[in-house]
């Protein structure tokens, strides 16, 4: 069952409202001031059945000049669109200005419907038909069917309904409930005990009664109380619905129209917005840069100033890429309409697509700006996705940012950087809570600059194993996670492009330097510490000349790494041979014996107890014994 949203448009007092109470049955100017002075002020909503049991939504908008706000509010979520022309009067400046809003706004399926037969002769009609066609020539309006009746008598009523049955079945296409519920509100109220309804037309997926939702760009979660299709209770509405929706937790004062209730973190307030606009061919204006507009997107309307991003100026018939700098934050999605109208006097003077929704601010004439929008322009959702990660090379950006900034679904954006990691433009970190997503032009700059580092670095210390890890990481990508650079470190050591030894990296080949120097200064120290035996020797107090304090330093750490030295203190060190020896006799003493004291230890290894004390702790340390309580004796582990 498809869910059909109908509009209204045509210049005032064409008969818009007439028509769809001959339709409905119903009056939809809900004001008193609209019934007493006879014009529809502001949006007004209806439904009827049709033939098929499709029931349509029905939107009269108002035609007067001083209410195209309104207007444009009520252009959201269309499906088709009845061109209301009165037959005595033919087109008028207001249906003109109609017309260029719904081209637009991209609203394609309508219908001419010429009303007030009744009033007029045929032959009359006659010329009022071709001067309509003659009209609408080489407009997106060339080939809408033209229906002549008259809402006052009925006439031609019946085959306006036919006609309108066979474009819902035959030519709007279905709306895509599966992905995220985006509810632009056009209207809000409350009601003595039910609090906050909002009425919309549902843009896209589905909202059910309890489910949480966040209100943007205010930025309040609302649960949903309850919902209404057509003045009916449902618990569960449908992109392309009309609904009224009860709010909790949201007061009426705190919502207008052009506020979005969509999934909590599922869009991203904005007060840029990059565009490509097109200004009308019957415009009278050229638009300069920096000049201030009204935009209409959604149901909202706001007061922006527009840069021109590719050219000085853009006349009539013209198009170019602007980024828009709104007064307030708005929340819309990439694809969006949108309608321009000059500061003063108010006149509708373009409109075009959203391209970026989320951009940074951007300066002039910048090429890589350019081609980017030229991309989101022709792209799919996953170009759209690539710039994003692109953008955050120096970060990683994980799904769900993915997803907030696109107003795209998890699953939508999951299925995207699935296909640019199969293309090999993005790699992918799962981490327990979110997957984080890196670009490949980003990861190949971070490889090479960790193997340019690592190269210096190897040049620098020859007598080290490499760089720490976490001397890389806070050097280079202080903004990326830990735990996640670690992921992309394995990724580069299963590529060998790097190695890693503990908590060194290096490059693929390196070793560590083993020339006379090496030679000279790990003789000395190991020479130092055999002669120590388990006496010890403080490691600055072991003579090495002619070298600096860093490259013994480095050394000594060498002779730890390769395990032909144990640190027993801080400041004494010894042969690992002997530290054999001594777990072996000490295992051999417990076994004949249930505690082992500092002073069996001492006369053991013919030491001192300044040496047999270092011996006992070092071996707590590799749990060959543990204290039983008191300070100077052990037992086994």
């Amino acid at each position: 069952m498809k869910h059909i949203i109908i509009g209204t448009a045509g210049h005032i007092d064409h008969g818009k409202t007439t028509l769809i109470k001959a339709l409905t049955g119903r009056n939809t100017d809900r004001w008193e001031e609209e019934q007493r002075r006879g014009i529809t002020i502001d949006l007004g909503f209806t439904w009827f059945d049709l033939p098929g049991g499709d029931r349509a939504g029905i939107i009269d908008v108002p035609g007067h000049e001083k209410f195209i706000n309104n207007m444009v509010a009520g252009v959201v979520g269309m499906d088709l669109v009845l061109l209301v022309v009165a037959a005595d009067e033919g087109i008028m400046p207001q249906t003109r200005e109609h017309m260029d809003i719904l081209n637009l706004l991209g609203i394609e399926k309508s219908i001419i419907v010429l009303n007030k037969c009744d009033l007029v002769e045929e032959d009359w009609l006659e010329l009022v038909e071709e001067e309509i066609k003659e009209e609408l020539s080489g407009t997106f309006l060339e080939k809408a069917p033209v229906v002549r009746v008259s809402a006052a008598t009925g006439e031609g009523l019946p085959y306006l309904v036919e006609v309108i049955q066979r474009m819902a079945e035959e030519e709007v296409e279905e709306k895509d409930t599966d992905t995220i519920p985006r509810l632009p509100v056009d209207r809000a109220f409350s009601l003595q005990g039910f609090g906050t309804i909002i009425t919309g037309t549902l843009l896209s997926g589905t909202i059910t009664r309890e489910d949480t939702l966040e209100m943007y760009p205010i930025g309040r979660t609302s649960k949903i109380r309850s919902i209404q299709v057509h003045g009916e209770d449902v618990d569960k509405c449908f992109a392309g619905q009309r609904v009224a929706v009860n709010l909790s937790n949201i007061k009426k004062r705190e919502i207008k129209r052009g506020c979005v209730l969509a999934p909590p973190d599922s869009m991203k307030n904005t007060d840029l917005l990059d565009v490509k606009m097109r200004i009308l061919d019957s415009s009278m204006r050229v638009l300069t840069n920096h000049a201030r507009l009204h935009l209409f997107t959604g149901t909202s309307e706001i007061l922006c100033r527009a840069v021109l991003l590719d050219r000085e100026e853009i006349g009539p018939g013209e198009d170019g890429y602007v980024q828009l700098r709104l007064e307030e934050e708005i929340a819309v999605k990439k694809g969006d309409k949108f309608v321009v109208r000059f500061y003063s006097p108010m006149e509708t003077i373009g409109g075009g697509v959203i391209l970026e929704p989320n951009p940074a601010v951007h300066r002039r004439f910048q090429q890589q700006v350019i081609e980017d929008l030229e991309r989101k322009e022709s792209g799919s959702t996953a170009d759209v996705v690539e710039m994003h990660v692109r953008s955050h090379g120096e970060t990683m950006i994980t799904l769900a940012e993915l997803s907030k900034l696109t107003a795209l679904t998890a699953d939508e954006v999951t299925r995207d950087v699935e296909e640019l990691e199969k293309e090999g433009t993005v790699l992918v970190f799962p981490m327990r809570k979110d997957t984080y997503v890196w670009h490949r032009q980003a990861a190949a700059r971070a490889r090479e600059r960790i193997l340019g580092d690592l190269a210096d670095y190897e040049k620098k210390y020859p007598y080290r194993y490499g760089m720490k890890k976490a001397q890389i990481h806070t050097a280079l990508f202080p903004k990326i996670k830990p735990n996640v650079f670690d992921l992309y470190i394995s990724r580069l050591e299963d590529e060998q492009a790097v190695r890693r030894v503990e908590e060194f990296l290096c490059t693929p080949d390196y070793q560590v330097r083993k020339d006379s120097l090496y030679q000279q200064v790990s003789g000395a120290l190991l020479e130092a510490m055999e002669k120590a035996g388990f006496d010890f020797v403080r490691y600055g107090e072991i003579p090495v000349k002619g070298v600096s304090q860093e490259v013994e330093d480095d050394i000594l750490n060498i002779l730890l790494e390769e395990k032909q030295v144990v640190k027993v203190t801080e400041e004494m060190y010894t042969l690992s041979s002997y530290m054999e020896q001594a777990k072996e006799k000490i295992r051999e003493k417990l076994k004949e014996e249930p505690v082992i004291t500092i002073a069996q230890v001492r006369d053991m290894f013919h030491t001192s107890r300044k040496s047999a004390k270092p011996i006992l702790e070092y071996m707590d340390t590799v749990k060959v014994t543990r204290k039983t309580g008191a300070e100077s004796e052990r037992v086994a582990y």
